[in-house]
């Protein structure tokens, strides 16, 4: 990096632009919005059901179906966050959480990297969310979401990511 301008820093995200020489010789100046990363959880009950969350998205303008999901906070695992997520958003507890991948959401302007677990042995108690978070909770079945995909219904890119994941049957235990 030759210059680096921070031009934003929020509580969730920090925007800078930073002007560089890329890989093969590139000049460039590339805006870039810093993200401490973040945990999507595919919570899996014992009948094969699988749980998503609506709520209202502002720069979406409209609610949306996903997967339970929320940020790192400092320091903190994926794991744990996973575990805190989980119960503050639906109020379930999971006795495990494995991972299964990583990826990122939008690599030519974000750092955020999204951790995708798998939360097993869930058992229900009392939902927590955030003072400005209304969340309603469902259960879907494999063939349900199946058709909520084909139908366009799911239009959350870290939730098509984890119900592809395990729509199309790529981990051990699908």
């Amino acid at each position: 990096m030759l210059k680096s301008r921070r031009i934003y820093d929020g509580r969730v995200l920090g925007l800078r632009v930073d002007h560089i020489i890329e890989p093969g010789g590139v000049d460039a100046t590339r805006e870039v919005i810093g993200h401490p990363g973040s945990v999507v959880i595919l919570p899996r009950l014992d009948d094969g059901r699988i749980i998503l969350v609506r709520q209202y998205r502002y720069p979406a303008g409209k609610p949306l179906w996903e997967l339970v999901a929320g940020g790192l906070e400092p320091g903190e695992t994926p794991r744990a966050a996973a575990h805190r997520e989980l119960r503050e958003e639906t109020g379930y507890r999971a006795r495990r959480v494995r991972p299964l991948l990583s990826f990122y959401p939008s690599p030519g302007i974000l750092t955020e990297r999204m951790f995708l677990v798998e939360a097993r042995g869930l058992t229900e108690s009392q939902a927590q969310p955030g003072e400005d978070e209304r969340i309603r909770v469902a259960r879907f079945t494999p063939a349900e979401l199946r058709c909520m995909v084909r139908a366009r219904k799911i239009q959350d890119a870290k939730t098509l990511v984890g119900l592809m994941w395990f729509l199309g049957g790529f981990g051990p235990s699908s």
